[in-house]
């Protein structure tokens, strides 16, 4: 049975981080921004039909919920607890192993995705957050936050900045990375 052994706040204030006491997925991150794109996730189609849900994002043993900004947490956070403790966690649709992580990935995206898992995505989860790697063009990364780190002007700027002086110090001088949505 799903409980929730601690919440902690995000660097965005629509945003709270709930730890869970079992793990909900083991390599890879879920984020929806609407109802629609959670209607084939029990879990977040769940979460977002309590009031003022805004966006979902788990993995590991987390969940953050993004809250409309009108709304207060009041209303999310003791009904949310209740679902999670109803919530049969097998459900849960099962992962596929992550783009960029089979036999036939270059070995660039592949440097990028070990640096990212060990130096990035562990401090962004502590924040509520997670980052996708959308693609490898060229010297062009395309990345997507999650989560709390979706919607949080700090992620767009300093820690975008913070991963891109990180690749190009340990991978490639050029290497560019950008946000998208």
């Amino acid at each position: 049975m799903l409980h929730v052994v601690d919440v902690e706040l995000t660097p965005n204030p629509h945003a709270i981080k709930f730890i869970l006491n079992q793990k909900l997925l083991h390599f890879t991150s879920r984020q929806f921004s609407t109802p629609e794109e959670a209607q084939n996730d029990p879990l977040a189609k769940g979460v977002f039909e309590l009031e003022g849900v805004q966006s979902v994002f788990y993995t590991d043993k987390f969940v953050t919920v993004e809250k409309k900004p009108d709304i207060s947490w009041g209303k999310i956070q003791r009904p949310f607890i209740i679902f999670l403790s109803k919530f049969d966690n097998s459900l849960i649709p099962e992962e596929s192993m992550p783009e960029g992580l089979d036999e036939n990935a270059g070995e660039m995206l592949r440097q990028i995705s070990d640096i990212l898992n060990k130096k990035v995505i562990p401090a962004l989860a502590y924040d509520g957050g997670g980052l996708e790697i959308m693609g490898l063009e060229g010297m062009t990364l395309k990345v997507k936050y999650q989560g709390a780190c979706g919607s949080c002007p700090s992620a767009t700027s300093a820690t975008l900045n913070a991963i891109e002086s990180l690749l190009r110090k340990d991978i490639n001088p050029a290497l560019e990375v950008i946000p998208v949505q």
